[in-house]
Order: C-alpha cells, then sequence, then structure tokens
C-alpha cells in the first residue's frame, strides 16, 4: 500500500480539520512510483530524545518500511538558536559542545527505530552544522534571506502567534530561513524530497518548499502531523512527573512502560496506531477484545510491550514487566535499588543506618518503627496469620531478626501487610 494512505489509515494524517496537512497532493502519486527520500529534524537541547518526538520518528521508521529512504536532522546548528515554532517565549542558547554530547545519546535513541545498515534505502543522520556554520553572515543574507519576503515570514502562524509580549527576537525569526536552507542542502545532497513534522512545523517546512522551488525549479513536499492531545486534554507526553524520556538514565524501562501501562481507553486504539507496528488487523482485533474485558487492560499491555521492546530492547521489556508484576505481589529478586525506587516512588519509606542491620533488629521492632502495625503485638498477629511479606515472601517467625540477607536489593528491604500496603527502608 501506498505509504501515504497507510500514514491516513494510521492517523498520521487527518482530513478532520480544515487545516493543511500535505503541501502538494502530487505526493500520493510520486510515492507510489519510486523510493523517495524523506526527512525530520530533531533538536539536540537535551541529551534525549522524549515519547513527543516519538510520532514523528515513527512516521520516519514508516517510510523506511515502505521502501522509502530517512534522513534523521539532528540540528547542532538551529538547536543553538531554538525553533520559536509552539514556544511562548525564547529559549536559552546551548553551546556547541552541548549538542555534540546530546547528539551521541539522540543517534543512538534513533538507532532502536532506525535502521542504519548499509542498503538501498538505510537510514542516515545529518548535523546540519557541517553546512550552516561554514557559511559567512554575508553570504547566507545573499544566497538565502534574498528569496523570502519578510511579509510573509510574519504572516506565518510560528511568527504572528509570538507578536504579543515580548515579541520574538531576529535571532528566532530567523530559524526560518535556516531550516528552509537545511531542506535545499538535503535536496542538492541526496535528492531528500520530503521533510515531515509536527503541525506547528507548517510555516518551515512550506518556506522550504518554497526555496527550493525558487532556486531549484523543482517541486518538494511536506507533510504535518497532529499535535496529540490525550482525551483527557492534556499535552501527549507531558505527566506530573516531568517529560518521558527515550534514555532509560532518564526514565527508566519499568517508568516507560508504566506511562503507556496507563493509557486511557479512549486514546489506546489510535495510540497502537502510531507506535507500534502492528497492523491494522491485529489492532482492530486487540481493541475489540480490549473492549469485551477492559479491566484486563489487553491493548495497553499490548501498547506498552510494543513500545518498550522498541525503545528498550527485549531485556529492558523484560525487566519493566518483572518490576510492575512486583506490585501484584511476585516474589521480588533480581532488581536493582533503582527499579525498586521506581516501582515504590510513591509507597511510604524510611532511611536507616546499615549497621542496624547488625544489631539484632527484631521484624516486630521494624513493623512497628514503619507503622505497618500499631504495636508489636499486633505485629505478631499478622505473623501468626501470614499477612507479613519481605520481598513479597511470607514471614511467619514472631521472632526473626532482620539481617543484610533480607534485603531485597543493594541496600533496600521491601515489606509488606497485607496485599497492597507496602513500605520501602533504605539502609544507608
Amino acid at each position: 500500500m501506498n505509504i501515504i494512505h497507510i500514514l491516513r489509515k494510521r492517523g498520521f494524517i487527518t482530513e478532520s480539520d480544515k487545516t493543511e496537512s500535505i503541501t502538494d497532493p502530487k505526493i500520493e502519486h510520486v510515492t507510489e512510483k519510486r523510493m523517495m527520500t524523506c526527512y525530520a529534524g530533531f533538536d539536540p537541547t537535551a541529551k534525549s530524545l522524549h515519547v513527543g518526538n516519538l510520532l514523528v520518528i515513527m512516521a520516519l521508521a514508516q517510510f523506511q518500511r515502505h521502501s522509502h529512504r530517512p534522513i534523521a536532522l539532528v540540528g547542532g546548528a538551529t538547536g543553538m538558536i531554538g525553533d520559536p515554532s509552539g514556544k511562548s517565549e525564547e529559549r536559552n542558547l546551548i553551546t556547541q559542545d552541548q549538542v555534540k554530547e546530546n547528539m551521541a545519546g539522540i543517534r543512538f535513541q534513533l538507532e532502536k527505530f532506525l535502521d542504519f545498515n548499509p542498503g538501498d534505502n538505510s537510514a542516515l543522520i545529518v548535523n546540519n552544522a557541517d553546512w550552516i556554520l561554514p557559511y559567512s553572515f554575508v553570504e547566507f543574507l545573499r544566497d538565502i534571506g534574498k528569496h523570502f519576503r519578510v511579509g510573509a515570514m510574519l504572516a506565518k502562524e510560528s511568527v504572528s502567534s509570538r507578536q504579543q509580549g515580548e515579541g520574538l527576537s531576529f535571532t528566532e525569526f530567523a530559524y526560518m530561513l535556516l531550516q528552509a536552507f537545511d531542506f535545499m542542502h538535503l535536496f542538492e545532497k541526496f535528492n531528500c524530497e520530503i521533510q515531515i513534522g509536527g503541525r506547528d512545523q507548517w510555516g518551515n517546512i512550506t518556506a522550504g518548499c518554497d526555496l527550493v522551488r525558487k532556486v531549484k525549479g523543482r517541486t518538494v513536499y511536506g507533510i504535518v502531523f497532529p499535535l496529540l492531545e490525550t482525551a483527557s486534554g492534556k499535552k501527549f507526553g507531558k505527566t506530573e512527573e516531568g517529560t518521558v524520556w527515550l534514555d532509560p538514565e532518564l526514565t527508566s524501562p519499568y517508568q516507560f512502560y508504566q506511562f503507556w501501562i496507563r493509557t486511557d481507553d479512549r486514546d489506546v486504539a489510535s495510540f497502537l496506531k502510531f507506535f507500534t507496528f502492528l497492523d491494522l488487523e491485529q489492532i482492530a482485533a486487540i481493541v475489540d477484545s480490549h473492549n469485551k474485558n477492559p479491566e484486563r487492560r489487553e491493548a495497553q499491555k499490548a501498547l506498552a510491550t510494543e513500545v518498550t521492546r522498541m525503545a528498550h530492547g527485549e531485556e529492558g521489556l523484560q525487566a519493566a514487566q518483572k518490576a510492575s508484576e512486583v506490585l501484584f505481589g511476585k516474589e521480588i529478586s533480581g532488581l536493582s535499588d533503582r527499579n525498586l525506587l521506581d516501582i515504590f516512588a510513591d509507597i511510604p519509606s524510611t532511611e536507616m543506618q546499615k549497621k542496624c542491620l547488625n544489631d539484632s533488629l527484631m521484624l516486630v521492632d521494624l513493623l512497628t518503627m514503619t507503622e505497618l502495625c500499631s504495636s508489636k503485638s499486633e505485629a505478631r498477629r499478622f505473623l501468626s496469620s501470614g499477612s507479613i511479606y519481605i520481598s513479597n515472601r511470607k514471614v511467619y517467625d514472631a521472632k526473626k531478626v532482620v539481617t543484610e540477607e533480607d534485603l531485597t536489593s543493594e541496600t533496600t528491604m521491601v515489606l509488606r501487610l497485607g496485599k497492597k500496603n507496602y513500605h520501602v527502608i533504605r539502609f544507608q
């Protein structure tokens, strides 16, 4: 099936509103006839991409899976300025050294979704600092700037929306020219004819299409995708805890998995289309089964499994699933302090000196100190009835002395009363 048709069926290209999604409808016929090269830009202002980038990443991956060539452009030059699109204020500028450091992490993450191995449509990653930074300011104004009209630039939504308040700096105003120059450079060097991005990139993308037409006399194409909001009205990828990163050091595989598990029933069908490679028939079957028994969260589990496997590999997925099972009472073993603190982030906790473990610390005393039990006699009753757990393993011995062997991980012990009353102790 034609890639444009696929993107439509999966919801990347929408016809539900009056705003445009494609610069030229001829793209459907062109992509059907031959392999084309498509690019998307990524901002290197952090060392990791985040789930908000995933829609565009998955679109690039869909292009590659349907025999087209993807290019990931990391804005080593433009990232030092900051795209004003969708922003309410100017961002802090970053240095070239910061950009280089961030690029290394971004490439590693993109390799999880795109195939960079040699081949006809192997993915490329490029840095626009390579062609922008050598340009002098005067040369850029002469060769590129002369093709732009200020009136047309001011009319772009990304610019006009910033005219209130503090307004837009010249630095940000020039961003559009730089992104247009990127498109023309990639067209010249790689015959790149398609640029994709979020809806807020429409002005920048059409500026690039216009520049290639004026300078090269050729038609190139742009596609923009919806800016996702959840059914509850929140911006996709933003949680109360903050940004959900692709870097496992910033967002653990467990936290990442849980983000998808918490998907609203109203969003899960569209997210399966966006963020997995499951075919539409499989998705329809999963959603149908989910709707019959929504309490099982079958669709959310399928979504979390597929996305976590792509982002963190099979090992990361298994670790995330194992961690998730802990909350349902599975015996805890093989997890690190980091894993446990992620899992029990919202659980009451206590810190103690590690030397306490060598001072004949009684379990009944520990249960009262943590207030899991109101008294030693209550602790003994719960122990005799099999209601007390260490690392989700039952403990019956009312005379038990807690030792380092009872630690759940390097320095952490997890106590439980009944089915859901947990308490975490950190032995420093």
